[in-house]
């Protein structure tokens, strides 16, 4: 999510699943004070550790969460990935398995506007690897 688009993007829907960044964080919020309005997000995360994706690195994760939670219009439903753009199933598997681990570190923590109880992962290719992990996959 550009925060450039902000404005643009709120016209059109009611969650955004890419917020990777605190500052676009920050700026949502003051967007959403603006217009009285709350909206629901999932944090990206970049599970693959490639430095060309975008997303959160795991070590920072839970550090992040605790500061958007704190934003009371911006309400953290999960977290998303797209995981390494590999044909080793191993691979793709261990970005789905971190981004599981997130969450449960991040339920412990029982934080306000944040429900972790969703995670967005993969795409449509890897339906099979989701499924064998436990997890669901949105497309």
């Amino acid at each position: 999510m550009q925060s450039n688009k902000i404005k643009e993007v709120l016209k059109w829907t009611s969650c955004i699943e890419s917020i990777d960044r605190l500052s676009v964080a920050q700026k949502l919020q003051q967007r959403l004070i603006l217009e009285a309005k709350e909206i629901v997000i999932y944090r990206q995360e970049n599970t693959s550790l490639e430095e060309s994706e975008f997303g959160v690195s795991p070590d920072q994760t839970i550090e992040l969460v605790k500061k958007i939670a704190t934003f009371k219009n911006i309400h953290i439903k999960g977290l998303m990935t797209i995981d390494l753009l590999s044909s080793e199933s191993t691979e793709i598997r261990k970005c789905f398995q971190l981004l599981k681990q997130l969450q449960e570190e991040i339920k412990i923590l029982i934080l306000s506007n944040v429900e972790m109880n969703e995670l967005s992962m993969g795409m449509s290719g890897d339906l099979e690897i989701v499924i064998e992990e436990g997890l669901q996959l949105y497309v």
